[in-house]
């Protein structure tokens, strides 16, 4: 029995090629085009995949990203058309990936982005071929924001919603989580009182803010933070406690002191011996840990 071409046209109209948008396909490179690539992917036509849906390199041709012969995964966004032929994406594909990437972020990881514009609300940016927003109040420099146009900053991620194509960004967190990173338990650091409450000072320590509870500012009971410690007193502390995963950070300067009261009464004093009082601080307290070793305990036998 032969088979001629008209039975081949009739079976391929027979089989169903369910190719949907959004639905991403196999497909093999067949030939380049002044304009794009056809993709052969199994349909009755070729697919074509145009240049502008491809991420082309810098001086990098078609034939040279995609060379005849090339098999990988592409994304359907136009459906077929009379003649059965779909058109792809790369692109677009790569959006889709990078897009469940950032869904994954955790707060702590950070991403490079590239700033192409501002309006009144904040900064926008371009991350992979994604639009995003970073509002105002998440720029560190909030004043002459038109000069960032064009500079890349590291940010981390509020929001990732695929869905909607929202993707809001903050610098002022990612910087946070970096000067966060680069701190110690027992670090001295230089800042500046930059509020007050009842229950102590809100340090800045260059763009991160810490708290000098009122506890640890002397070893002295001290009944007023705002005597001691006014809005904009230039300050050394010593860190106390970091909570990395919350971004908490805790401040003392009762640990300069070589008595009670100092920071109090010689507040000047301390400040400007402060990395002295410091080492002495730990001289002290490794001292201490070197004149009480642990004790081994005996195993104890139970009774019977």
């Amino acid at each position: 029995m032969t088979f001629s071409h008209d039975d081949f046209l009739r079976a391929l109209d027979a089989h169903d090629f369910s190719f949907e948008v959004d639905q991403t396909v196999q497909g093999k490179v067949a030939s380049h085009a002044n304009d794009g690539v056809y993709i052969d992917i199994g349909g009755k036509s070729a697919a074509f995949l145009p240049e502008r849906e491809v991420n082309l390199l810098a001086d990098q041709k078609l034939e040279a990203l995609l060379p005849v012969g090339t098999e990988r995964d592409f994304l359907i966004i136009k459906g077929q058309d009379e003649n059965g032929q779909v058109t792809l994406s790369l692109r677009q594909l790569e959006i889709k990936a990078f897009w469940a990437e950032l869904q994954g972020y955790d707060p702590g990881q950070t991403l490079t982005v590239r700033v192409t514009g501002t309006n009144k609300g904040g900064l926008t940016a371009n991350v992979r071929g994604i639009k995003a927003f970073i509002p105002r109040s998440h720029v560190v420099q909030r004043e002459n924001q038109e000069e960032l146009i064009g500079q890349r900053l590291t940010v981390s991620i509020l929001e990732a919603d695929p869905e909607r194509k929202k993707l809001v960004l903050s610098q002022r967190q990612a910087h946070r989580a970096q000067r966060i990173n680069e701190l110690e338990i027992g670090q001295l650091v230089s800042g500046k009182v930059a509020d007050l409450r009842p229950f102590g000072a809100f340090v800045d320590l260059n763009g991160v803010t810490a708290l000098l509870h009122i506890n640890n500012i002397s070893q002295k009971y001290v009944s007023s933070v705002n005597a001691v410690l006014p809005v904009g007193t230039a300050v050394k502390a010593v860190i106390a406690d970091l909570d990395i995963p919350r971004g908490r950070i805790s401040l003392s300067t009762s640990v300069l002191e070589v008595r009670p009261g100092e920071v109090l009464d010689e507040f000047e004093t301390v400040m400007a011996e402060a990395e002295e009082r410091l080492e002495r601080h730990h001289q002290k307290m490794q001292e201490k840990a070197e004149a009480t070793p642990e004790q081994e305990q005996e195993p104890v036998e139970a009774e019977v």
